[in-house]
């Protein structure tokens, strides 16, 4: 439960620290004292949309710290631990929302998202807001209300997911039958296509090779004139480049018997006279083997345009063309599957949908159930709150097998008759403010008693209400307050005379400055504000007697 709140520099709080307690607490005060400024510091500590308006006038920004004790809270001690934001059974949570930048957010003083605030807030707080009965109108609202109280929201998610999976597996196949027109076009193009350039029989290294054989066979001219002009200077002309190292190597022979020292000199013209011979035999071999073929340079350059003319034609690198020619057979093999995977992929989708059609099914069961105990609650409450003789009904409607969707099988449905011998009608066709309002905060108590979030906070839900009405509002209040923690922000004496704890509002002016306060009142502070409450400006005895009985009842 919430535990301590600390609000700095928000509207027109300057400075504010309160400790909370379990039970239901009332928070009154005039209008316009800044009672909802609050449950506003709440939102925002829990991940609602920071406003930089919100920063007190003349402040850089504003902070808010909330302290829970998380003891009777599993899922959120739960959800701290899968975060790694752990503390324990106490969790403290702070905000800093600032007038230019970004605002800042911390769980036990470690930086957190505002995702990460809206996870920890829904297993800790519940607001209800004073305009909470115009969402059930929504037919959204009516079915995941319905959900809430019966404990199906889990099996709604599945339904969805299963839901969903059996559509994308459906517009999957609705696609391949849709193109298995141009199949058949697409499968002689691939197979020409293939048949064409596997003809070819050439991989990369061939097709660069044949290049290469091209350049050889348009210069063999060139070739064959250099490699006869070496063949003379290295051996065959007089003078040759050996006949001038054999005789360098005979002088270097004699003159090594007169120094020793030139026999290693003498080893390499010596060797290097052995290298000119052999190249010269290399020479002499490849001008016997060079022969101009005009045949084999037609057929080569035949080869070659057929590959040039094939890359340009599918737009690629010659050298790429292999890789082009696996490409298209990969397609080609999958488009020649697809009559198994169109077959296969059938058998996927009805399973799907059955698994959907099942879980669906279990689905509306339960919703079926938990719409018989919702209406005989809400329609015990109404009779409660001044609506003697009315009625509430979930009527669900279920629909064919092939119309649902994601939501399931069921159209659910909430409608009332608010007077003895009226038909049901839905709920925004018949129901008055002040009676939406009522049958909202029937809905209201009767689906909290079933949650499992430790706080609600109710901001204003009883207006309209008034009279021996109020007082049984009250009384549903704290009976909900023995289980939970209840924060109620109110205008009625009625209902604040039934809370556990009282906290008083004010709004004050010093030095030109506008400040709210509040005050923990105890039981004597507490008669005055609720006779303040009954009476308005003028407070009698008879006032503050009927207020101190108001407050004695409430207690018995």
């Amino acid at each position: 439960m919430l535990t301590h709140i600390l609000v700095n520099d928000l509207a027109i709080v300057s400075g504010l620290e309160l400790d909370l307690a379990a039970g239901m607490t009332a928070l009154t005060g005039e209008t316009g004292a800044g009672k909802s400024i609050l449950i506003d510091a709440l939102g925002l500590v829990l991940g609602d949309k920071a406003d930089a308006d919100l920063v007190r006038a003349g402040c850089e920004r504003a902070e808010i710290i909330a302290g829970f004790d998380l003891r009777a809270c599993p899922a959120a001690r739960d959800w701290l631990a899968e975060q790694d934001l752990d503390e324990g059974e106490e969790c403290l949570v702070r905000r800093l929302v600032a007038r230019q930048g970004r605002s800042r957010a911390y769980i036990n003083g470690r930086p957190a998202t505002g995702a990460q605030l809206q996870g920890l807030g829904e297993r800790l707080i519940d607001i209800h807001g004073q305009h909470a009965h115009q969402s059930l109108l929504r037919v959204a609202h009516q079915r995941d209300l319905l959900d809430a109280y019966g404990g199906t929201s889990e099996l709604a998610t599945q339904v969805a997911e299963h839901y969903r999976a059996y559509r994308d597996l459906d517009r999957r196949l609705e696609r391949l039958h849709a193109e298995s027109a141009d199949r058949a076009a697409r499968l002689d193009l691939l197979r020409y296509q293939v048949e064409e350039l596997a003809a070819l029989g050439l991989d990369a290294d061939e097709i660069r090779g044949l290049d290469q054989e091209q350049k050889r066979l348009a210069n063999l001219g060139t070739l064959q004139g250099t490699a006869g002009r070496l063949l003379q200077r290295f051996y065959d002309g007089e003078p040759s480049l050996y006949a001038e190292l054999s005789q360098a190597d005979a002088d270097l022979a004699a003159l090594g018997d007169l120094d020793p020292r030139l026999a290693a000199t003498r080893e390499l013209v010596e060797g290097a006279a052995i290298q000119v011979e052999e190249a010269a035999a290399d020479l002499r071999r490849y001008l016997d083997e060079l022969e101009l073929d005009p045949g084999l340079m037609e057929q080569v350059e035949q080869r070659l345009t057929q590959v040039q003319d094939l890359a340009r034609k599918y737009r690629v690198a010659p050298d790429r063309i292999p890789e082009t020619l696996q490409a298209l057979r990969t397609e080609l093999d999958a488009l020649e599957r697809d009559d198994t995977t169109l077959e296969a992929l059938a058998g996927e989708r009805d399973q799907a949908h059955a698994t959907f059609l099942a879980a669906a099914e279990r689905l509306s069961a339960a919703r079926a159930l938990a719409a018989r105990r919702l209406s005989e609650t809400v329609t015990q409450a109404m009779q409660e709150l001044g609506m003697t003789g009315g009625r509430f009904l979930v009527e669900i409607t279920k629909v064919q097998p092939e119309a649902a969707n994601a939501q399931g099988l069921d159209r659910p449905a909430f409608l009332v008759s608010a007077n003895p011998g009226q038909p049901l009608h839905p709920l925004a066709k018949v129901a008055s403010g002040g009676e939406l309002s009522r049958i909202s905060l029937g809905l209201q108590v009767a689906t909290a008693e079933c949650g499992s979030v430790p706080t609600l906070v109710f901001d204003e839900v009883d207006v309209g209400i008034g009279g021996g009405v109020a007082e049984i509002v009250g009384r549903l209040l704290r009976t909900l307050g023995g289980t939970r923690q209840v924060l109620c922000v109110t205008h009625l004496p009625q209902v604040a005379a039934q809370a556990h704890n009282h906290l008083l509002v004010r709004k004050l002016t010093r030095d030109g400055q506008t400040y709210t306060a509040i005050e923990n009142l105890g039981a004597s502070e507490r008669v005055g504000e609720v006779a303040r409450m009954l009476g308005g400006r003028e407070i009698t005895r008879k006032t503050l007697d009927h207020a101190r009985e108001m407050i004695d009842r409430s207690q018995h």
